[in-house]
C-alpha cells in the first residue's frame, strides 16, 4: 500500500479537500507532526484513526518501522501541522525512504501558504522562487538578499512574526527600494496583508507588532 502525503488546513477547517478526508479515514494510521494539533482536525470531521508521532526528532528506527510497515502493505497518511507536508517540515525523509525501498507514494494537492501568498501580494505570479526559512544569522540574511538582487521575480519566505523587525531591517539595507508584501494568518479570521516599499512596510510593523503565522513576499526588481 503507498503512503499518502496528506495537505491539511492553514486556517479554516473547511479548506480541505473530500479525498484527504477520505484517505484519512480509511488508511492504517496517520502520521503526524503534533498529535495534538492533528487530533483537533480529527475530532471536527469524526475520524477515529489512529494516530502516530512522527517530527523532526524522530530518528532512523522510527522511519524503518514506517518502512516496514508499508511493505507488510498498511496504509499511511503523513500529515503536518498546517499545510502540504514537506514543505520546510520533516515529511521529505519519508518520502526520500519511500524512493530508496521502491515503495509507492502519492501527493495529494491541497492547502498551502505559498501560491495564496504569491497571489495576495499582487506581484506578478507567472514566475517565482519559495525559498522557505531564511538562516538565523544576520550575516547569512545579508547574502541572500544580496543574492536575490538581480531576481526579476517574486521571491518568498516564511518568517516568524519574532524576527520580521530583524528581517525587514536588513532587507531595507539590502533592497531599499523594492516593493514587499507581507501576508499574515491565511485563511484565518485575522488575515491581512501590508504592501509597500520596504521602508513604509517596517515602520507600519513598528507601529503594529506582527503576531501569528507570516509570509514575506519580495518583488523583482
Amino acid at each position: 500500500m503507498p503512503l499518502y502525503i496528506c495537505p491539511t488546513p492553514i486556517g479554516n477547517l473547511k479548506d480541505i479537500t473530500l479525498r484527504t478526508l477520505e484517505v484519512l479515514k480509511n488508511v492504517d494510521y496517520i502520521l503526524a507532526e503534533d498529535t495534538r494539533i492533528t487530533k483537533k482536525l480529527l475530532n471536527h470531521y469524526s475520524i477515529n484513526t489512529p494516530l502516530k508521532s512522527f517530527h523532526s526528532y524522530s530518528n532512523a528506527s522510527v522511519v524503518k518501522k514506517i518502512v516496514i510497515d508499508l511493505k507488510e502493505g498498511k496504509s499511511i497518511a503523513l500529515v503536518s501541522d498546517a499545510g502540504t507536508p514537506c514543505i520546510s517540515d520533516p515529511g521529505y525523509v519519508l518520502v526520500k525512504a519511500c524512493i530508496d525501498n521502491n515503495i509507492p507514494y502519492e501527493v495529494l494537492p491541497g492547502a498551502n501558504a505559498i501560491i495564496p501568498a504569491l497571489i495576495l501580494s499582487g506581484f506578478p505570479p507567472d514566475r517565482f522562487l519559495f525559498y522557505g526559512f531564511l538562516k538565523r544569522s544576520e550575516s547569512k540574511i545579508k547574502q541572500t538578499f544580496e543574492r536575490i538582487k538581480t531576481f526579476d521575480f517574486p521571491v518568498i519566505f516564511f518568517e516568524s512574526p519574532y524576527r520580521l523587525i530583524k528581517v525587514l531591517n536588513i532587507l531595507k539595507e539590502v533592497l531599499p527600494e523594492r516593493q514587499i508584501a507581507v501576508i499574515r494568518e491565511i485563511s484565518k479570521l485575522h488575515e491581512s496583508v501590508v504592501r509597500g516599499e520596504v521602508s513604509f512596510v517596517l515602520e507600519y510593523f513598528k507601529e503594529n507588532p506582527p503576531k501569528g503565522e507570516i509570509v514575506l513576499v519580495v518583488s523583482g526588481k
